[in-house]
């Protein structure tokens, strides 16, 4: 049976950990060749070394969502490597949960914006490019229940990851003559930053849990990768513009 990614280019940022790297070494599973991306050298080359191990193609680059000139680089490295680009995965971002709204400073909401809407809509652009002359290809965003529900604590990036929402729309809508799909996840697994916020609070980690349909939060390789395959791949062609909730019915949109 054909891999349901074979032969096609993928990039995706915040790739060496949590939900980016649970996508990572899913993309290669289906046959795909894997660019991600991140800011600590020695993480990213472990997981490298750990996908590539079990079979996968793939390659790492050093960059920070929130650098500007990074964007266009790393999509031209991807390019330089395997000679084009499929799939644009926008997962990586950085904030500090728990963070009221009035005591939200200027530095927290522009490490927010900067590091998740701001950067997931550089790579875009950067990417956009090189999708159209693939002949089409996907672009998966990453949202949050945060910015849907509008969680207490999450102000910058409640706001940040519903921006992406609608970006998103909007070039779904500008691009799908191109046939280049763009779509938005709504995960719930727990990413480095989720756990060590539940971990130090546990009332709260309770309360998630109680509202979860299925009883339990996401694992990133199980849960959340796949649904990431699906959209990356041929199954989901006429899917675009879409929110899709991969979180045990968290939020039902």
């Amino acid at each position: 049976m054909q891999k349901r990614l074979e032969g096609r280019v993928a990039i995706v940022t915040g790739g060496s950990q949590g939900i980016g790297r649970a996508v990572a070494s899913a993309f290669c599973r289906e046959g795909a060749r894997v660019l991600i991306t991140g800011r600590t050298e020695g993480a990213l080359l472990e997981a490298a070394a750990q996908i590539r191990g079990a079979g996968g193609v793939i390659e790492s680059c050093v960059a920070d969502i929130a650098e500007p000139a990074d964007a266009g680089r790393v999509v031209s490295r991807a390019v330089e490597l395997f000679g084009g680009l499929h799939v644009m995965v926008n997962n990586a971002a950085t904030s500090r949960p728990g963070t009221n709204f009035e005591d939200t400073d200027e530095d927290l909401l522009q490490l927010t914006i900067q590091s998740s809407l701001s950067g997931t809509f550089r790579y875009m652009n950067a990417a956009m490019p090189h999708l159209k002359a693939s002949g089409g290809g996907a672009i998966i965003n990453f949202g949050s229940r945060t910015g849907v529900e509008g969680m207490v604590g999450f102000g910058a990036y409640a706001a940040a990851k519903e921006g992406i929402r609608g970006l998103s729309r909007v070039a779904a809508r500008e691009w799908g003559k191109y046939n280049i799909r763009v779509n938005v996840v709504c995960p719930a697994a727990l990413s480095p930053i989720s756990k060590t916020f539940l971990e130090d609070n546990p009332e709260t980690a309770q309360q998630i849990l109680s509202s979860v349909a299925l009883g339990r939060i996401g694992d990133p390789d199980l849960d959340i990768a796949p649904a990431v395959v699906f959209l990356a791949s041929d199954d989901a062609r006429y899917i675009t513009g879409q929110t899709i909730a991969v979180d045990g019915g968290q939020i039902m949109l």
